[in-house]
């Protein structure tokens, strides 16, 4: 299933991590605090545990949404890259 997850964390190092997390399951960085990718709803739940666990006591919000093939092939996208300098 597809999956959004997006963040934000304070502590640059719990934020580090959680972004290697996304990396490890595959998630595509779309965002500096936003990543998409296809996950099945185990390791879905599986990344959230390691996610709360890392995160503690510190202060942040993370959230996963999954999202139907139908919704995301009628999202809409717009990408510009930078020019290289």
């Amino acid at each position: 299933m597809k999956c959004l997850l997006v963040y934000d964390i304070p502590n640059d190092g719990a934020r580090t991590k959680v972004a290697d997390f996304c990396l490890d399951y595959g998630l595509e960085r779309i965002q500096y605090s936003a990543f998409q990718g296809d996950l099945v709803r185990t390791h879905q739940e599986e990344l959230m545990l390691k996610i709360k666990k890392r995160m503690g006591k510190l202060p942040g919000n993370v959230q996963l949404f999954p999202i139907c093939e139908k919704d995301w092939r009628q999202r809409l996208v717009y990408i510009k890259e930078r020019k290289a300098s």
